[in-house]
């Protein structure tokens, strides 16, 4: 390390403003604060001491990321196998995860490149620091994501997410909506077809390579399109098959297992918050359970047979807990009081389940229920703030008296 810090030392002059690449030193700057821990220090004011800047705090949730993302890689090529009835490679745990890792790996690529040059440019631009978030979004948006969606969707979608969702507020710390669900929002809503459906979760399907009358629709698409019709199916997928992640759907989303390994190390380095997670899975399950009270008190004919569903499914399907864990937590877009933690968190379970259960037409509910409270924290934050100063008031005039 010591060859790399000279090298980078007599890079460094010639990056400096004034010096022959001195537009360059956004970009340099963030090479050398990724590589080694920044020398600037606070000489004067109040200020916190602390070993960690942003890019550690980053690294630590990218490294939280990786189980999720390693069995995406293998429930892509398992997926994919089933999808073709090659059962020899079902069977066969590298070749799974071989064949997931080629097509994911590109997603990831594009992700980081194309999102990290646009963070680059703007940083050029207004001769700025390069912002650090983009190390996390730039593997959730991937991870978010169909594994055959086209690469050039995904990079418009990332340019959509970095440049509406962060740079116009201001950059990393100053952006209301989560950048990577906006990315996924962005391709909803302009690219719906890419995004939903029987066909987009599973590897070659949209080619036509799976054999005749095979499904790839998701548990969460089957309960909902079953319910319609006044019955209730998973496509065939128990508890167990949604909690350790071997079913369609989104590449890092499947295991709740992977995502339950990256959020026992995101609290135990204290990156995210625990009052926000469990809030989250209180919030959906409490909600589910009064749906279902509701439905056994009701008339089974005019009762939606998703009603019925046992509430811990809800917790297991879809997006939940990965927005529970990597999404709703987003320290910059998360209410920032303790109380409007629990209260954001319970709001967020409790939307997304309500409207899995009520509105048919969006079968997944966690993306929109996450931007919407996103948009609604800092309005949370100012009544509980608020409530704490009248109380506050009160005990006061209370002494005083």
């Amino acid at each position: 390390m010591n060859g790399l810090r000279k090298m980078v030392d007599r890079m460094k002059p010639t990056f400096e403003k004034g010096g022959r690449l001195g537009f360059l030193h956004s970009t340099f700057d963030a090479f050398e604060t990724f590589l080694f821990v920044p020398k600037d220090v606070t000489r004067r004011g109040t200020h916190i001491r602390d070993v960690n800047d942003t890019k550690r705090v980053m690294i630590v949730v990218v490294l939280a990321l990786i189980p999720a993302m390693l069995f995406g890689m293998y429930n892509t090529g398992l997926q994919h196998f089933r999808a073709v009835a090659d059962v020899a490679a079902q069977g066969d745990l590298w070749q799974c995860f071989w064949y997931g890792f080629i097509k994911v790996l590109p997603l990831i690529l594009v992700s980081y490149i194309v999102g990290l040059g646009v963070e680059f440019i703007s940083a050029q631009i207004r001769g700025h620091e390069v912002n650090e978030g983009y190390l996390v979004s730039g593997l959730l948006i991937p991870l978010i994501m169909p594994v055959d969606v086209p690469l050039w969707m995904l990079a418009v979608a990332v340019i959509f997410a970095v440049v509406i969702g962060k740079e116009v507020f201001g950059g990393t710390g100053m952006n209301i909506f989560n950048p990577a669900l906006l990315a996924r929002a962005f391709v909803f809503f302009a690219y719906t077809p890419f995004i939903s459906g029987d066909k987009v979760w599973i590897s070659g399907m949209l080619k036509g390579e799976a054999v005749d009358g095979f499904s790839g629709a998701t548990p969460l698409t089957t309960a909902t399109e079953s319910a319609m019709s006044g019955a209730l199916d998973l496509g065939g997928y128990s508890a167990w098959d949604m909690f350790v992640g071997t079913i369609p759907g989104s590449i890092g989303e499947t295991s709740v297992i992977a995502i339950l390994l990256g959020a026992a190390l995101l609290l135990f380095t204290g990156v995210a918050s625990w009052r926000i997670m469990t809030s989250v899975f209180a919030g959906g399950l409490l909600i589910g359970l009064l749906f279902n009270a509701i439905a056994a008190g009701a008339d089974p004919e005019t009762v939606n047979m998703y009603m019925k569903m046992p509430a811990y499914y809800h917790l297991l399907m879809g997006g939940f807990a990965f927005g529970a864990v990597f999404m709703a937590t987003d320290p910059v877009t998360a209410a920032q009081t303790n109380t409007g933690k629990v209260i954001c968190g319970f709001l967020i379970g409790a939307i997304a389940v309500m409207t899995r259960i009520v509105n048919p037409g969006y079968p997944e509910g966690m993306m929109l229920a996450i931007l919407f409270m996103n948009a609604l924290a800092p309005l949370v934050d100012h009544y509980v703030v608020a409530a704490n100063i009248r109380r506050r008031n009160s005990r006061l005039k209370t002494v005083n008296v």
